[in-house]
């Protein structure tokens, strides 16, 4: 059973700066990936969705099973690789195709950005290697999971993330091979709801971060501007204007705003502990005042 990490050699979101090197800050162990893996397989299902839409869109354009499992092991990016298929063509646009995987891709700055205080605890190629495998998906449920140790003061295995990671990247690659080699006949992937599968899961994963009430104004801030973005500029801008204006308003609420809508931790009494020899003493104590 997976156990929260508790020491004072690291840090979470919102505690104190340590003092001690980066690399010997937080355990990354195996447990802490298992963790990680079991905590996304649910999710990862649901990816699994449109990577088998993913593996019938390739063969649909004309790549082998060879060129379509490469991209997903070795690019692994869902929005990118349909919208990559989306672009493809005999003449293929490389500096379009480029410049739309890199704004859509953005995004992944600012993910990495809210896990950095947790990736700084580790060494180089522990993170680095976590971040190859963070997607959208594993960096929510990571991000959730940190979020609830924080609240108990605990700190969360090093490995959760890449754990979670490689949960997504086992069922997506798998899905991608299930679409190209064995779905067949599926000319329309709407009349069956694929089409639909980006919205489900990240509409889970919404649910699952228990957004709170002081989250409500930076949610209307993004969605504003990325709809206000759509219609007035083409391409995938709408992602980035809608994730920076999210986070600038987060940035800019008070911070007693913030902390008031935070639940607070059950408070507790301190109990008046009492000598146990107590009773003894005062015994003894009428014992040598008699005559």
């Amino acid at each position: 059973m997976y156990k929260p990490v508790r020491t004072a050699h690291c840090i979470a979101p919102g505690m104190n700066t340590p003092t001690t090197p980066p690399a010997e800050r937080l355990s990354f162990t195996l447990s802490g990936a298992a963790a990680g893996f079991r905590a996304c397989v649910p999710v990862a299902l649901g990816v699994a969705v449109y990577g088998v839409l993913y593996g019938l869109l390739a063969r649909q354009k004309g790549l082998t099973w060879v060129e379509a499992q490469s991209m997903s092991l070795l690019v692994f990016a869902g929005a990118s690789q349909l919208i990559a298929l989306d672009l493809w063509s005999p003449n293929l646009p490389v500096f379009s195709l480029i410049a739309t995987t890199f704004i859509v891709n953005l995004r992944h700055v600012l993910m990495g950005a809210a896990l950095s205080p947790q990736l700084l605890c580790l060494s180089a190629p522990r993170a680095f290697g976590s971040l190859f495998f963070m997607t959208d998906e594993s960096w929510a449920v990571t991000l959730a999971r940190l979020t609830e140790d924080r609240r108990r003061g605990a700190l969360t295995d090093g490995a959760y993330l890449i754990g979670a990671g490689l949960a997504v990247y086992v069922f997506w690659n798998g899905s991608t091979a299930l679409g190209h080699v064995l779905v067949r006949g599926l000319d329309d992937p709407a009349r069956y709801g694929l089409d639909f599968a980006f919205t489900a899961v990240f509409t889970a994963l919404l649910v699952g971060l228990r957004p709170r009430k002081a989250d409500a104004l930076p949610l209307a801030a993004a969605v504003v501007a990325a709809l206000a973005t759509a219609r007035l500029c083409p391409g995938k801008w709408y992602i980035l204007a809608g994730a920076l204006a999210g986070g600038l308003t987060a940035a800019l609420i008070p911070a007693g705003t913030a902390q008031a809508s935070r639940p607070q931790a059950a408070n507790t009494k301190p109990t008046k502990a009492e000598p146990a020899n107590a009773g003894a003493n005062a015994a003894k104590g009428t014992r040598e005042a008699k005559p």
